[in-house]
């Protein structure tokens, strides 16, 4: 396959909501570039093209700021005659009121009115960018929009078939070490019983065979499984819904080795049927034994 960059123009009316259009992006596998200059689009893509091996999707933000609009019209055309790159444009707006609003509560000035009040630059923006409207492959007026939902919005205009913004993973970790600052919420399993008092599994984890039947098999971590899966079913579609990209659910016990581990890798197979699943056991010093849990 030919190599390619699929290009997405980000601009619009300063206040409309870019910078999180930009972050939505960004979780769809994006390269994202804030303020560029529109004369140095063909310089990036030229270099993208000589130095990547495969597809690469980039957005970039080009707005009042990069003050060269003028240009960018035959900018787009070169771009667009190339064989190799894919250019679409999105554009943000907001009616007036909402976007006096927002200056206001960001306490903000409006780039073009800092001594004088925002409507005057906000009306003076709008006949700067009208040029750069008419060009719009996709516009979005985000009145009355939250953040959540517009990032909803840009996942349905731009995610594909294989760009998954939303992923669960779960974290073994020990308590002795510390508990994590990055997870969305945590479970204590120290109430389970403990393979650390059987001579043969001590030095063994969660991830050797032995230990993850020893760990999961009991009554008392199958009850607390059928709670904690119907729990967790509820939780991370209300996550999801919420706008969050990734929740991080973690699993402790003491060390960090034997039933923390076992329980992580149990969660994760019931829960990567329908979302992207990620493991990662902080802890765990010893890597996986042949004819381990996996």
């Amino acid at each position: 396959m030919a190599k390619k960059v699929n290009l997405l123009i980000v601009t619009g009316m300063s206040g409309s909501g870019k910078s999180v259009v930009l972050n939505s992006l960004e979780d769809l596998g994006y390269h994202c570039i804030d303020n560029l200059p529109p004369k140095l689009l063909p310089v990036l893509t030229d270099l993208i093209l000589d130095t990547a091996d495969q597809e690469v999707k980039l957005a970039v933000v080009i707005d009042l700021r990069s003050l060269a609009f003028e240009s960018i019209d035959e900018m787009l055309s070169f771009l667009q005659d190339s064989h190799y790159v894919n250019v679409q444009v999105l554009f943000l707006d907001a009616d007036n009121p909402t976007l006096i609003k927002r200056f206001k509560e960001t306490r903000r000035s409006h780039p073009l009115s800092r001594e004088t009040n925002p409507l005057h630059g906000i009306n003076k923006e709008r006949k700067l960018l009208a040029p750069i409207f008419a060009l719009a492959t996709a516009k979005i007026n985000t009145t009355g929009m939250s953040a959540r939902e517009l990032k909803f919005e840009i996942v349905r205009l731009y995610s594909d078939d294989t760009s998954n913004y939303f992923s669960v993973t779960f974290m073994s970790f020990g308590f002795k070490h510390g508990t994590p600052v990055d997870t969305d919420v945590m479970f204590d399993v120290r109430f389970l019983p403990n393979p650390f008092y059987d001579e043969l599994m001590r030095t063994q984890t969660g991830l050797d065979l032995n230990v993850y039947e020893y760990v999961v098999g009991s009554t008392l971590a199958q009850t607390f499984l059928e709670k904690l899966i119907d729990l967790l079913d509820f939780l991370i579609p209300n996550y999801k819904k919420e706008g969050k990209s990734q929740i991080v659910i973690g699993i402790g016990c003491t060390g960090g080795q034997h039933r923390s581990v076992a329980l992580a890798e149990y969660l994760a197979k019931k829960f990567d049927p329908k979302y992207p699943t990620h493991v990662v056991h902080r802890n765990m010093k010893q890597v996986n034994q042949p004819g381990g849990a996996k």
